[in-house]
């Protein structure tokens, strides 16, 4: 299926993204969203990206130019998903609200288009199943930056056809992603992977084995990781790790996915990360600049 017209659903900092890399390899690209606001400040930080793309010298003055008329914004899903040869949704991850978004998208776009989700935990099969085309539903799950990750989480869902996944995975490949293909269980594998591991950190915190610090810098300088975990869920959303820690824990009945009671404290108390300004570091507005937070200092 030839992909020409792309519809993403939520101009956050994923749907930003992912509209940004459509767009800058030449895809017509519709980008949804019910707050004109939100559209407005996607496009404001979709400009300041390709800004410091031009800056790298990884991109011209003149692809930057073209990745923004490349892209049209619209406030309602049925106008914006009406000539879509795909719509990749990139909504909060709230399982009712994403069903309620498919609903919707599977009513307005066309009867060929796929329909693809940037879930990062919940169920593609439930998901196809509110619409009436579950064979062309399918996870595109993007990392973020997006502009910058590699990866495209490719996820089947259980009536995805094959067809549909070869598209998907050389649309990834055009984008100039690596695609990997898994099956539609809970956390797929990049969050079934992840997300006890930084639960894991969360729990160390917890019991006292080590501090903030400690714990970063042992899987940063002994494991290779790029980021601590505790910075990492920092940066992912505390409220989003608890999110799918709870997926996990539910999905499979396992109470090695249950999720630390300090995270279910911190979300509760509104400390979210990156954010909200705090999670397990505190972060300056506007700047880099993050140290560990007072709160673990006590």
């Amino acid at each position: 299926m030839l992909i020409q017209n792309v519809a993403i659903i939520g101009a956050g900092t994923m749907g930003n993204g992912i509209a940004h890399v459509f767009a800058q390899y030449g895809f017509a690209v519709t980008l949804v969203d019910v707050q004109d606001q939100q559209l407005e400040k996607a496009i404001q930080t979709i400009a300041k990206n390709l800004d410091r793309q031009v800056s790298k010298g990884s991109i011209t003055e003149a692809i930057k130019t073209q990745t923004l008329q490349n892209i049209t914004t619209v406030n309602t899903v049925a106008t914006g998903v009406a000539t879509a040869d795909l719509v990749v949704e990139a909504a909060t991850e709230n399982s009712e609200l994403k069903l309620k978004i498919f609903q919707q998208i599977d009513e307005a776009a066309p009867l060929a288009a796929i329909l693809a989700t940037n879930t990062s935990s919940i169920s593609i099969t439930k998901i196809a199943a509110a619409t009436k085309r579950p064979d062309k539903v399918i996870g595109m799950h993007f990392m973020n930056p997006v502009p910058v990750m590699k990866l495209v989480e490719v996820i089947n869902g259980y009536a995805t056809t094959a067809d549909t996944t070869h598209t998907i995975v050389e649309l990834s490949k055009q984008l100039g992603k690596i695609p990997s293909v898994v099956n539609d269980y809970p956390g797929f594998i990049a969050n079934k992977v992840l997300m006890p591991m930084i639960n894991e950190a969360i729990y160390s915190l917890y019991e006292g084995i080590a501090d903030i610090e400690s714990i970063d810098t042992i899987m940063k300088l002994g494991m290779g990781h790029p980021m601590g975990p505790l910075q990492l869920a920092d940066f992912i959303g505390l409220d989003i790790c608890l999110s799918i820690m709870q997926v996990l824990y539910q999905g499979y009945g396992n109470p090695k996915y249950a999720p630390c009671p300090l995270l279910v404290n911190m979300v509760t108390a509104g400390k979210l990360g990156v954010k909200s300004g705090e999670g397990f570091y505190t972060y300056t507005p506007g700047s880099k600049a993050w140290v560990v937070s007072s709160n673990f200092n006590k």
